[in-house]
């Protein structure tokens, strides 16, 4: 789907989308054209009927140390900001997806690079991947990463990590909640796909309204987050598909999806 020189690479594997990050001599690094490509890719993919699940993985010994730092000079204020939104526009095309995201993470996976990874569906990381929200050290700062941080570990634990920079190893990022597994670097990319394979046995509809229905709980108060989660639960019960879930289940057969 996409030629072997261009920053991001993409393909498919039946119903699985694989974008593969492709500037491993620049340890993934982010610039306008990479990060560009990436949400090019996300929303190409979010838009084939055929995938369901997409896989971002990266070539080299590193997912993604962040935002190439040759790029932080001799811009103003009204530039920078512009560039941080072309460069961060993933963040949000990561959370209007319907399409499930899987990120498979080796190496170091560093401010922008660590906020890709925890701003997917799933995170599943090698065994000696390390994490961290590092811009601190060079007087910058990660407020990019620390969006999707702070849904997952609340504000003190993101503050400690965003103010102090310290990288932390897969088996810490599991503890405190940031990634879904830590699995043998040899067995990574073999344990994302199986992970992949697993959901793509799941009603097409009910990943779609599960992953909405997660997305508006994180913006909406508590009681309020209740009806809208019975709201969405009762569309997706007068689908076919919940009919079908249900009856198989029954039945005592495999279900037959129908995507409606």
């Amino acid at each position: 789907m996409s030629s072997d020189n261009s920053p991001i690479l993409t393909r498919k594997d039946g119903s699985i989308g694989i974008i593969t990050l492709n500037r491993p001599e620049k340890l993934n690094t982010f610039t306008i054209p990479f990060a560009q490509q990436l949400d090019n890719a996300l929303w190409n993919m979010e838009h084939d009927p055929q995938i369901r699940v997409i896989i971002i993985r990266a070539e080299g010994k590193h997912f993604s140390t962040g935002i190439s730092l040759d790029q932080f000079k001799d811009k103003s204020q009204h530039e920078y900001r512009t560039f941080l939104y072309h460069i961060d526009s993933f963040y949000h095309t990561l959370a209007e997806l319907k399409t499930i995201t899987i990120s498979a993470v080796q190496g170091y996976a560093m401010a922008n690079g660590a906020g890709l990874a925890f701003a997917t569906d799933f995170t599943l990381a090698a065994e000696t991947a390390k994490f961290g929200t590092t811009a601190i050290n060079v007087g910058l700062i990660c407020l990019g990463p620390a969006v999707p941080m702070m849904r997952i570990l609340g504000k003190k634990r993101t503050m400690e990590m965003v103010l102090t920079g310290e990288p932390f190893s897969a088996e810490r990022a599991l503890e405190l909640g940031l990634i879904n597994r830590v699995v043998s670097d040899d067995a990574l990319l073999a344990e994302a796909h199986k992970l992949a394979q697993k959901l793509l046995e799941k009603s097409p509809l009910a990943l779609q309204i599960g992953k909405e229905g997660f997305n508006r709980m994180a913006d909406i108060p508590y009681h309020a987050q209740l009806n809208a989660m019975d709201d969405l639960f009762a569309n997706l019960c007068a689908c076919e598909d919940a009919e079908e879930g249900v009856s198989a289940f029954l039945e005592k057969r495999k279900p037959t999806w129908q995507g409606k």
